[in-house]
């Protein structure tokens, strides 16, 4: 009788451990899925940035050191690899965009250019795109890492190489989007 029990007690014991590990591959699927949908509005912001700066050249030849710092900021964006180093080198490259956006402001005749108008209004599109499948991210990998850091499925996390995981935030670029933007007539 006793060795029953404590052979019904050994497999739900093996029973919940591999529901919590089960979980915690489910969680993290979710986390990379939700990456692999950023990485497609990441792809045609990459293809849009070359267009933009190119039609921005022509009308601000003297801007030469923002430029390079959008490409190389798009170069590094392309050519990480890891979820992890696309974070960041995307914060670099929104980073870089604002810095472009602003010295736009300079040039009145370029807003009237209608292929830079046009290129304007996909970059904002897409820029919406990536905020909302953002946020989708953020929360997949929120729920992984509760998942993670919570007794007891932290025992398990921890057994089997499980961390926590890095949020897509804004960064330093934070403080720029919490002040109020000016409007201008």
């Amino acid at each position: 009788m006793t060795t029953m029990i404590i052979l019904a007690v050994v497999i739900i014991l093996i029973i919940w451990v591999i529901s919590l590990y089960n979980r915690l591959v489910k969680l993290r699927n979710n986390r990379e899925n939700a990456f692999a949908d950023i990485d497609v509005q990441l792809k045609q912001r990459h293809d849009l940035v070359p267009q933009l700066v190119e039609t921005v050249k022509g009308y601000a030849t003297h801007e030469k050191e923002t430029f390079e710092k959008v490409v190389a900021a798009r170069n590094t964006a392309v050519s990480a690899k890891s979820i992890d180093d696309k974070i960041v080198a995307e914060n670099a490259l929104t980073s870089a965009l604002a810095g472009l956006k602003v010295t736009l402001e300079a040039y009145p005749e370029l807003k009237a250019n209608q292929n830079f108008m046009q290129l304007q209004e996909e970059v904002a599109d897409l820029e919406n795109k990536l905020s909302a499948v953002r946020r989708y991210f953020n929360s997949a990998t929120k729920e992984l890492n509760n998942a993670v850091q919570v007794f007891p499925s932290n025992i398990i996390a921890g057994m089997c190489g499980f961390h926590k995981e890095m949020m897509f935030d804004l960064g330093e670029q934070r403080t720029n989007y919490e002040e109020a933007p000016q409007i201008k007539f």
